[in-house]
């Protein structure tokens, strides 16, 4: 098969098959970011295998593709959240603030408010379970029996208000050192 009959085909395999690819992707992981980011994932793999969609299998492929992709996803999420919740329960704020610098105390003070003014803007219930996961050290099936939600869902909240946490403390610590 020559060049141009390759990326046609291709072509119309993409425009057949990405929506249809993300919107199963988006049903499984209940998020349009990251159902975007393995349909591309998915159409980068085959682009670069084309043995992997040549003939009429490619449909079927396709999905087993999408239900491997985001069950590696959730599981390669679930072990990053673990450790990270690990780490957070072994060090304190000031171990992690620590900078061997005269003003450490100013640091941890601005770091604390940074924290406390950053779980005020969090939409309520999510600083709620942020509160009981880390401050009353909460399971997260104790948080989502408590609070009459699914595991899942209180997973996703922590995850979110970390990966926002972790944005904000980068910055703040890029403006202490600089």
């Amino acid at each position: 098969m020559n060049t141009e009959s390759y990326r046609r085909e291709f072509e119309e395999i993409f425009i057949q098959y990405f929506p249809k690819v993300r919107t199963f992707a988006a049903i499984l992981l209940k998020s349009e970011q990251e159902a975007e980011d393995i349909a591309q994932d998915i159409f980068v793999k085959l682009w670069e295998q084309p043995d992997l969609w040549e003939g009429n299998l490619v449909r079927n492929y396709l999905y087993t593709m999408v239900k491997n992709h985001v069950f590696n996803r959730i599981k390669r999420k679930n072990i990053e959240s673990k450790y990270i919740n690990s780490r957070m329960n072994q060090l304190s704020l000031e171990e992690i603030t620590e900078f061997k610098d005269p003003l450490n105390d100013i640091y941890v003070q601005e770091l604390q408010l940074l924290l406390r003014l950053s779980l005020e803007q969090l939409p309520d219930k999510r600083r709620q379970i942020f509160e009981m996961s880390r401050f009353e050290n909460l399971s997260n099936n104790e948080i989502a029996e408590r609070l009459n939600l699914s595991v899942r869902t209180v997973e996703q909240h922590i995850y979110l208000v970390l990966k926002d946490l972790k944005k904000l403390f980068l910055i703040a610590f890029f403006f202490i050192k600089f």
